[in-house]
């Protein structure tokens, strides 16, 4: 990659339920990460989110999440290894079948929710997800969090075959490890536009942020995560293209 790519969670309506604003956040990012209807989406939503991303040019990235449309997929579940990656197959090819029948394809994945989380906290989950997505597609890179050190995550995805883009947020604040502050902690998530737009260029060029602790974080991430689901994050993300173009 030239440039860092902008990535944005989408297509996350369900049947009447309309949940961000997906055809203002379309024409300012790259990578459209779009539920498969485990923790959002259905067929028709689905289906217009691929032809809206085909529209724009942007790159479709299956969404696959643990099956929970309750708790929006944020709920960790007890899976098995072949569970974790039979969900992937099923979803990865539901939305790969729409691409298809519209002249796209899914171009990586980046899992949702509480299973991007757990495997990122659990080697044997992440090494079942990149096995699940080696063998649907060898080709498709698989999206996940940067940290301090990207190392064993990047082991197992040599080892499998498999290329890995490493993300980073640049509306979070991070801890000394490269890891997300919770929600719950005061100043977990940057609400100042300049301060966010000022992280996204440090990302991309590479400078270090400040950690919680005050220490020094550099990360290295080929991929900015975005928000599109209100019209001042929608404003953001405009604000952030034009910087980085500049």
């Amino acid at each position: 990659m030239s440039r860092l790519l902008l990535n944005c969670d989408i297509g996350e309506s369900f049947g009447n339920w309309t949940l961000g604003l997906d055809a203002e956040v379309m024409p300012f990012i790259d990578c459209a990460n779009i539920a498969c209807g485990f923790h959002a989406g259905d067929p028709g939503v689905m289906r217009r989110t691929v032809a809206l991303a085909l529209q724009h040019e942007v790159m479709i990235g299956a969404h696959p999440a643990y099956p929970d449309l309750q708790g929006f997929g944020r709920r960790s579940m007890a899976c098995s290894e072949q569970e974790v990656e039979d969900m992937l197959h099923y979803q990865i090819g539901a939305l790969d079948g729409i691409c298809r029948a519209q002249g796209g394809r899914v171009r990586y994945v980046k899992p949702h929710g509480a299973l991007y989380n757990d495997m990122m906290a659990d080697p044997r989950t992440l090494r079942a997800v990149i096995r699940a997505v080696a063998a649907y597609d060898a080709k498709l890179p698989l999206m996940l969090m940067a940290t301090r050190d990207n190392s064993a995550a990047q082991a197992i995805g040599d080892e499998l075959g498999l290329t890995l883009w490493f993300e980073a947020f640049a509306d979070r604040a991070y801890d000394s490890a490269g890891k997300l502050v919770s929600r719950s902690l005061p100043g977990a998530v940057h609400h100042d536009p300049q301060a966010v737009i000022d992280q996204a260029l440090r990302l991309s060029r590479g400078q270090p942020l400040t950690a919680s602790d005050g220490s020094e974080l550099v990360l290295q991430a080929q991929t900015l995560c975005v928000h599109g689901d209100n019209a001042s994050s929608v404003a953001a993300v405009r604000q952030i293209r034009q910087a980085l173009a500049a």
